[in-house]
């Protein structure tokens, strides 16, 4: 699959998550744990290493756990559960690394890279966590227009030297202008959720074009949700350092 198809399923993933935020919460809950499932099923297929069907269960499993912790443990405390999702997925991943035994292909490689995969389905919490903080949904709406305009604007077939600054800009402004029409976000930490989150969606779609490989279904999948996942916790902390 070509790149603009991973920037696809991006926003399919970010427009089932804001749709999860305007339902009940156990459908944000449900979409959350379905995109770490898609991280997991995804990242060993991106990476092309060995024991893709475990390590997707060590990836995705944290991410659920994580997703589920948010949803219900009291504020603020919406994330003290994520640090331990993810050491204990890191530990599963040691773990079965050590039992491959030595000697394996892309040991290494599988070690380091799945436990990237891990931090990454687990940050997509931060979407729970972005929409129960203060009982209001202000910086989850400015969050997710940004990481739209960003994926939006990494759909153009143009050299990422263009598109990468275009994207930053482009969620730059959005941030700003979502937070004066649907919220009364200042315009200083909307701009910076805009600039922080259009920062990660591009260098994901650069690491993509540094793959250079053509990628399957399932490895675009998890590039196209593994990212989306990552900037809910950015905009929660963001929400909680400049706003709270």
């Amino acid at each position: 699959m070509k790149p603009w198809s991973i920037g696809t399923i991006g926003l399919a993933g970010l427009a089932a998550i804001i749709a999860g935020g305007y339902s009940a919460p156990e459908v944000l809950l449900a979409v959350v744990a379905l995109t770490a499932l898609g991280v997991g099923i995804g990242w060993p297929h991106f990476l092309g290493i060995p024991a893709k069907k475990t390590l997707a269960a060590l990836i995705g499993l944290p991410g659920v756990g994580s997703a589920v912790a948010a949803t219900y443990l009291p504020a603020p405390g919406f994330l003290d559960w994520t640090p331990a999702f993810i050491a204990a997925g890191v530990l599963a991943i040691f773990v079965m690394q050590l039992l491959r035994g030595t000697g394996q292909s892309q040991r290494l490689e599988s070690t380091l890279g799945s436990c990237a995969g891990v931090l990454l389905s687990c940050l997509g919490a931060g979407w729970i966590a972005c929409f129960r903080f203060n009982g209001v949904r202000e910086m989850f709406l400015v969050a997710a227009i940004s990481a739209a305009v960003a994926l939006a604007v990494g759909l153009i077939r143009w050299p990422d030297r263009v598109v990468a600054p275009l994207g930053i800009v482009g969620a730059g402004l959005a941030g700003p202008l979502a937070g004066l029409v649907f919220s009364g976000i200042a315009v200083l930490p909307a701009a910076v959720v805009g600039v922080v989150v259009g920062a990660v969606l591009v260098s994901f779609r650069r690491l993509v074009i540094l793959h250079g490989e053509p990628l399957n279904f399932p490895a675009a999948l998890g590039m196209g949700l593994g990212p989306v996942a990552a900037v809910g916790s950015l905009a929660y902390f963001i929400d909680k350092l400049l706003i709270y």
